[in-house]
């Protein structure tokens, strides 16, 4: 059996049932909360690896609790789930630092692959952690802390915009597809979802790029996918 705690932030209550149900089936600790205000002091208080989080919540919303934990629990994962399907409200998602999303309706099974893929990530990362300091070019990248310098000066970075640039800066001169970008990044491979880096990477550009359009550090290998240059090419 998985050691792993979800909680389940849904205030449908027969949609919170069923995902508590096969959460437990499938092997992890569950616990769970109708309303917004509740859940997110119960997963500030709680020992979770992972909230699945509904977006439209009474009292305290899905996208105002995914940015309370980032800004003080950024180790727990989450996996956002809503009837909203815009790519707009996608983006508010991830931007807000959830770690996946999924649009109602979805199977079970799918929730299910989706917990499991960012569990994976979680322990490939623990198994195999990028160094936590890098330093390259103008960038300074403090994984403990999760912070990023460029220049000297401190960016502000979602979550997965830091681990996606990480990722890249510990990895200089290698082409990524997209894929394998979700795959190393989000912890899935999942056809269909590459408009999630692309929305990431153009995100990151903005912040990092002194003009987004000419990227010096996130640079598109047409046809291909993504690179982070090479340490001598920043030289």
């Amino acid at each position: 059996m998985s050691s792993r705690s979800i909680l389940v932030i849904e205030d449908d209550p027969d949609i919170r049932s069923l995902v508590e149900l096969h959460l437990r089936d499938a092997g992890y600790a569950v616990s769970t909360e109708g309303a917004g205000d509740l859940g997110l002091q119960r997963a500030l208080s709680g020992d979770f690896d992972l909230i699945v989080l509904d977006l439209m919540l009474p009292g305290v919303d899905g996208l105002e609790i995914c940015r309370n934990l980032r800004a003080q629990a950024p180790h727990i994962a989450v996996l956002m789930l809503t009837a909203r399907s815009t790519e707009l409200d996608r983006v508010l998602g991830l931007e807000m630092g959830a770690d996946d999303y999924i649009t109602k309706p979805f199977s079970v099974r799918e929730v299910i692959a989706r917990v499991k893929a960012i569990f994976r990530r979680m322990e490939s990362f623990a198994a195999s952690p990028e160094p936590s300091n890098i330093a390259i070019g103008p960038f300074q990248i403090d994984a403990d802390r999760r912070q990023a310098r460029l220049h000297g000066q401190p960016v502000e970075l979602t979550a997965k915009e830091f681990d996606l640039l990480t990722f890249f800066a510990g990895h200089p001169g290698k082409v990524f597809t997209r894929g394998q970008l979700l795959d190393h990044v989000w912890g899935y491979a999942h056809e269909g979802y590459e408009h999630t880096v692309n929305t990431h990477i153009n995100r990151l550009r903005g912040k990092i790029e002194a003009d987004p359009s000419h990227p010096e550090f996130i640079l598109t290998v047409w046809g291909v996918g993504y690179r982070f240059p090479a340490a001598e090419e920043l030289s």
